[in-house]
């Protein structure tokens, strides 16, 4: 098996590889330092459209590239949320723009996130998040990204009260706060409100590329060749089942069990397929457990295969689902659909009788995993 920080390094491999090839693919030039501000006028996930003109009266003016699924931009909404409160009262804007393609992201690139980058998704963010500033919508036409060329999500640019660029980079020196040593946007915030230069106007920035148009093929592409998986199904006895609750598996572990009579189950099924889709290249696993009896197991499979169901499946392996269904959870009346999800050491950190709520799921999972593995 892998080290973990082989894996690490793989998939931080991976992540710069796939940059330098979205950098290949599109490249505009980051809006150079004085330059005058371009407008913008763009929906908001509050309902009202925005434009540059709305912050006429604003002593500077800053304007963060984010968005909602990279894992970068994530571990900074808190802090952009508490510099737009701590600089509200000192005549300081700060507007957030996601300018990202939703249809050139991929479902493994949501990873990290319970939530991709569509307008609505967005809007789903600033209510969980309780966004006090302006969450702006660019992804349709990026025109707004064109403009002014952020590299990565996040990327701040921070305009002076004539609009002149005056700092453009990173928010500060580190995505883990309990490691910041320069707070670059606060700084130059400072600077500006004092009439004096900001003393560094120009940083790098990490993070995930901006998903610019034109990828819908690839995702598609990617669709399809995820529809080719194969299929399996394998019968669970009571050993196997009570394996599944055991200490050591090292992932944490969504188990749902259902059946094609079902009616509730197989609405909620292809929810599940897409959540094993988002994380399982993470500590995840997802087991479906089929509780129909064994003599159907042909049908059991046949559905799976229609709804691409390439992780792990297993079915009842006798007709005495009661001894069955106690191996497994004795706590569980038996009852279908029946969601639990699991930590690495077995215990129990979401479950639910009856029809899920999908993004309440992958909150949870998110929140699990990332709270034991951020990266």
């Amino acid at each position: 098996m892998k080290s973990l920080v082989g894996v690490l390094g793989g998939f931080v491999a991976a992540a710069v590889t796939l940059a330098v090839a979205s950098a290949a693919e599109v490249s505009f030039p980051t809006l150079p330092l004085g330059s005058p501000a371009p407008a913008f006028s763009l929906p908001g996930v509050d309902g009202r459209r925005w434009s540059l003109a709305d912050f006429a009266e604003a002593k500077v003016l800053v304007l963060v590239f984010t968005c909602n699924h990279c894992p970068t931009a994530r571990y900074y909404e808190a802090r952009i949320e508490q510099i737009a409160t701590d600089y509200r009262t000192q005549g300081v804007a700060l507007v957030a723009v996601s300018s990202n393609d939703p249809h050139s992201v991929r479902l493994d690139e949501l990873g990290w996130t319970d939530l991709g980058d569509s307008f609505e998704e967005m809007k789903l963010r600033a209510t969980e998040r309780q966004f006090s500033f302006p969450y702006l919508y660019d992804g349709d036409t990026q025109a707004v990204a064109r403009a002014y060329g952020p590299a990565a999500t996040p990327h701040a640019f921070v305009l002076d009260a004539s609009r002149k660029l005056r700092y453009v980079g990173a928010i500060d020196d580190s995505e883990r706060i309990q490691h910041v040593g320069k707070r670059y946007v606060r700084n130059a915030i400072d600077a500006l409100l004092a009439g004096q230069e900001p003393s560094v106007t120009n940083t790098k920035v990490v993070g995930c590329s901006i998903k610019w148009a034109g990828k819908a093929a690839a995702t598609r592409a990617y669709l399809d060749k995820l529809a080719l998986e194969p299929v399996t199904l394998a019968r669970a006895d009571a050993p196997t089942l009570r394996s599944l609750r055991q200490k050591g598996s090292g992932k944490f572990r969504l188990v749902n069990c259902w059946a094609t009579w079902c009616a509730p189950c197989i609405a909620e099924f292809d929810e599940f397929v897409t959540i094993n889709r988002m994380y399982r290249h993470r500590d995840f696993e997802l087991v479906m457990i089929s509780v129909n009896r064994p003599d159907e197991e042909h049908v059991v499979l046949e559905f799976l295969k229609k709804r691409q169901a390439s992780n792990r499946n297993l079915i009842f392996a006798s007709a005495d689902r009661e001894s069955l269904v106690n191996a497994f959870d004795p706590a569980w009346s038996g009852a279908v659909p029946y969601t639990v999800l699991l930590d690495p050491e077995g215990q129990v950190i979401f479950t639910q009788t009856g029809s899920i709520d999908p993004l309440a799921i992958r909150r949870a999972v998110v929140k699990a995993m990332n709270e034991r593995r951020p990266w």
